[in-house]
């Protein structure tokens, strides 16, 4: 027997392949099936089943398509409805792979179908709990994202969720591994550890979820200081469910290479966005008007996913040479279909023909310390709130990127302010689309807080993270 994580730290996913004696599964696999194919054949092995532990709302599964290649069965626990051929298990319920056996425990909460999946080895011991999202290291999954399909308030899925984890999950072993769906960056969670692999013992001593003194207490503590989710995790629960194009066929159409002239032509006649994914310190030097910076060396796709929104949204990419396949791909896992084409030899292209050009006002921390004047400089900070709350330019404003929808009509466009994030990432997102919708009065950080901390400009004083979480839980 061999179990093996395949972990994807832009999406913060762990998917799951399992084998013995000739026979494979794969729990929650990515959407790029290729990687899996070249595995089975490389190991000669046959894939039997594909587990998924339920519809999942950060990613789209790659499920269907390796069905399709593999004629492995689709498998998921009590009450999923999916709208294509797949085993719905019953709780309970055990399925035979080579020498081991995997069986299915419902563990309704973070979703109604959620299920977790023990493996039991060659001598039927049971050593590990795929573990889904109702799991996590650290942390459960929130309650929250299926009220409207459970017909459930969070506090009714709460519940559901204590019931599922203290009958099926706690009086397992505590020798038990457990192997979780996501680990800490995703937004699936709240207070998720730095490690994807833990025992269950461990995590009975250390995860504040399991450790609530009763039900309402458990209720209170996961359901309190939940951010709002991104908004595309909706539409990537109707392509879990209901199905999707192949990635195949995506993959083909987001490498097609377009000229100059058939770039822009494309954009004006389609409404396609330009998504640029260089490194923010390139892009600020020059981009094409109205393109909206998302680097791919970063947490791609889920920013993708919170910016776009719309997974039907035409793309048009530029990308440093050699990045279109992967960039192509990031997308696709968020269920961003819609690539047109990308820019042939990307930027450059666009330049060297003439083109109109754009930048980004950016100044080094140091600069910024030199002109900043605590009664006159207006600051914006797009960092998370909890970020913000541990240490932060006196006087900035805290508006995160998240939610850059809801604040940027409030922005003066009459009023210079200056804009920073931790280190450029995010508010190089940001700046691109305040200037695609035309505000431009503004001067980005570069290097962010990270870079403004080394500087004499005043702060708050620092107040550690995790202390700033467990006030917000507690």
């Amino acid at each position: 027997m061999n179990i093996e994580q395949i972990y994807t730290g832009c999406l913060a996913q762990g998917a799951y392949y399992i084998t013995s004696n000739g026979e494979a599964a794969i729990i929650d696999p990515l959407r790029e099936t290729q990687p899996y194919i070249e595995r089975l054949e490389k190991e000669g092995v046959k894939l039997k089943y594909i587990f998924e532990t339920h519809f999942h709302a950060d990613f789209v599964s790659g499920h269907l398509d390796l069905a399709k290649k593999t004629d492995a069965a689709i498998v998921y626990g009590p009450t999923a409805q999916p709208e294509f051929e797949s085993i719905i298990a019953e709780d309970g319920q055990i399925f035979e792979l080579g020498n081991v056996k995997i069986k299915v425990l419902h563990t309704p909460g973070h979703t109604m179908e959620s299920s977790c999946f023990l493996l039991m080895d060659e001598n039927g011991k049971e050593t590990a709990l795929f573990s889904g999202d109702t799991l996590f290291l650290g942390d459960v999954g929130r309650p929250d994202l299926a009220q409207k399909a459970a017909h459930l308030t969070q506090e009714e899925l709460a519940g559901l969720l204590y019931e599922s984890l203290t009958k099926k999950i706690l009086p397992l072993d505590d020798e038990i591994t457990v192997y979780p769906a996501h680990g800490a960056g995703s937004a699936c969670g709240k207070n998720m550890m730095k490690e994807t692999v833990d025992s269950l013992g461990n995590q009975k001593k250390v995860n504040y979820a399991l450790n609530q003194p009763n039900k309402q207490a458990f209720i209170e503590a996961v359901t309190d200081g939940l951010l709002p989710p991104p908004a595309y995790f909706g539409m990537n629960v109707a392509m879990n469910k209901k199905g999707y194009g192949s990635f195949d066929e995506v993959l083909n159409r987001g490498m097609i290479a377009l000229s100059a002239d058939d770039f822009e032509g494309m954009a004006e006649n389609t409404g396609a966005l330009i998504l640029d994914t260089r490194s923010n310190a390139d892009f600020a030097k020059g981009f094409i008007p109205q393109s909206v910076n998302i680097g791919l060396n970063g947490d791609f796709a889920p920013w993708v996913g919170a910016m776009i929104v719309d997974v039907k949204q035409p793309i048009l990419l530029v990308t440093d040479a050699g990045q279109e396949e992967e960039a192509v791909t990031r997308l696709s896992r968020v269920g961003f279909d819609q690539v047109l084409g990308h820019l042939k030899g990307g930027f450059a292209t666009w330049k060297n023909s003439g083109k109109e050009t754009d930048t980004v006002k950016r100044i080094t921390a140091g600069e910024f310390a030199d002109r900043f004047e605590t009664e006159k400089s207006v600051v914006v900070d797009v960092r998370k709130e909890s970020e913000y709350a541990a240490e932060h330019v006196e006087d900035a404003y805290s508006k995160p990127l998240a939610y850059i929808n809801d604040w940027i009509n409030n922005v003066d466009p009459q009023q210079h302010f200056f804009l920073h994030c931790a280190g450029g990432y995010r508010s190089m997102i940001a700046a691109s689309i305040l200037q695609a919708r035309g505000y431009r009065n503004f001067t980005e950080v570069e290097g962010g807080f990270a870079a403004i901390g080394q500087t004499k400009v005043p702060k708050t004083d620092f107040i550690c993270q995790s202390k700033v979480l467990s006030t917000q839980n507690s």
